[in-house]
């Protein structure tokens, strides 16, 4: 019987996996942005795929020496030989940790203060902005991200494949992030399907500029 029980035990701690990296909560509810996201969309998004890359994370670290580092440190410590589970699933996490952040109900419109400034004198316009941020997003082939970062004190739109970020030190441009837009598939295809344009179009009525604007300040720091 003891032989049993100790089998058993072996068998739940072999199973259980840290719980070191986990989502942020979301901070509003699944509704909360349409008709720009819908509820469903939402609900799959967060509940099922950012999920996901927490659990596999979680897995693919445990007994490593990423198992120790804060979910940024991680980021920043991607090479070209760190394994593409930990890769993958930690940029997973944390990219939407931060675009789920970076929306808002009752959001959207003309960015105001520092940030709104410095995209006009960067890019000419909001309006300029808007179209090469829709360019980057429609010129991603297959899945990835769009990023709004601050690389050298100046702004820079860019995007990357996959779950890779402009933290990573394999990113072709490295920045620091204060906008990001998720043009994976299942990020739009059940409202939008195919459109990405209309998708990107309608993703300035949720974003979250309060937030944009003080990490924008922060990265100038």
């Amino acid at each position: 019987m003891k032989n049993l029980l100790f089998i058993l035990l072996f068998i739940v701690m072999e199973n259980t996996v840290s719980a070191q990296f986990s989502q942020d909560p979301l901070p509003y509810a699944f509704d909360a942005l349409e008709p720009s996201i819908d509820k469903t969309t939402m609900e799959i998004h967060y509940g099922r795929h950012h999920k996901a890359y927490a659990d596999n994370l979680n897995k693919a670290v445990a007994g490593t020496p990423q198992e120790k580092l804060s979910l940024l440190d991680l980021q920043k410590s991607v090479t070209a030989q760190t394994p593409p589970a930990i890769r993958n699933n930690g940029g997973g996490v944390w990219n939407h940790n931060f675009f789920f952040n970076g929306l808002a109900p009752n959001a959207g419109g003309e960015p105001k203060g520092a940030l709104g400034e410095a995209i006009t004198a960067t890019w000419g316009s909001f309006t300029q902005f808007k179209e090469e941020f829709k360019k980057a997003s429609l010129g991603r082939f297959g899945s990835g991200w769009v990023w709004l970062s601050v690389a050298g004190g100046k702004l820079v739109i860019q995007s990357t494949p996959n779950q890779d970020n402009p933290l990573m030190p394999v990113s072709e441009v490295k920045g620091t992030p204060v906008l990001s837009l998720d043009v994976w598939e299942h990020a739009y295809y059940l409202k939008y399907q195919n459109k990405r344009a209309d998708y990107t179009d309608s993703f300035w009525n949720v974003v979250n500029w309060n937030l944009a604007n003080e990490l924008y300040g922060k990265a100038l720091k």
